[in-house]
């Protein structure tokens, strides 16, 4: 279903001759493309999740170096490309919500300390995976394991 949407996304980019829209969504394609070729099959929505928040990460990544390095211009197309990918992402979770299931996750792994971490990493992931930033997870699992 997903697929079809990106398919359908690029049909109406050439209709409105969207040239920037079309580039990104073609560049997804691309990146859909290797992946189905890397695992040898037809990509599960979550695979598809998966790719857009990679490619959304590289973006942000991106434009980051490059309002650091003084070249807003590029900045923003990094920032512009990203509104175009975020469609194809879950509604993503607030802060509040990424803190209430690692609150959830200590509890349920029985974490004690830092070196537990890794248990509640390993709950916490998949109840948020594609639907919150792990970096984000991540520092709220070791704020909830220090404090």
């Amino acid at each position: 279903m997903l697929m079809q949407q990106i398919t359908d996304a690029m049909k109406q980019a050439m209709r409105d001759k969207n040239k920037e829209k079309l580039s990104v969504i073609r560049m997804l394609r691309a990146a859909l493309k290797d992946k189905e070729i890397e695992l040898g099959k037809d990509l599960a929505e979550a695979d598809v999740v998966a790719v857009a928040g990679k490619l959304i990460k590289q973006r942000k990544d991106a434009a980051k170096q490059f309002a650091d390095a003084d070249r807003q211009d590029l900045a923003d197309k990094e920032l512009s490309e990203i509104e175009h990918l975020i469609v194809y992402l879950p509604e993503q979770m607030s802060e509040a919500e990424i803190t209430e299931a690692v609150q959830k996750a200590v509890a349920a792994s029985g974490a004690e300390s830092m070196k537990d971490m890794g248990k509640v990493m390993g709950v916490l992931r998949p109840q948020i995976d594609g639907r919150a930033d792990m970096g984000m997870a991540s520092s709220l699992v070791k704020k909830a394991l220090q404090g």
